[in-house]
């Protein structure tokens, strides 16, 4: 996938520029963001893309050495299933 990347944005466009998934995390402070939403449009639905989404967010912030809340239900669960990531969750790690 070929994402955009932006401090506090993660997106994907399809050909016309339209917006077909994203990841939302605005700054709470300058050491921590909050992961507030996940969308994923229906023609990309189970080919993993909301996965990959918060993959690149985790990684983009563990090279920022930022660290995260998590307020959407999709970042918690994902983040709850990949312990490696751990150290990206504010009081985690």
């Amino acid at each position: 996938m070929d994402f955009t990347h932006s401090s506090n944005q993660i997106a994907l466009y399809d050909e016309e520029g339209r917006l077909t998934a994203e990841v939302t995390f605005p700054d709470v402070d300058t050491d921590t963001v909050n992961i507030d939403h996940t969308f994923v449009d229906d023609s990309l639905r189970g080919q993993g893309v909301a996965g990959q989404l918060m993959k690149a967010a985790a990684e983009q912030l563990r090279s920022q050495n930022r660290k995260a809340v998590l307020t959407c239900s999709y970042a918690v669960n994902w983040f709850g299933k990949h312990p490696e990531y751990q150290d990206v969750v504010k009081g985690q790690g």
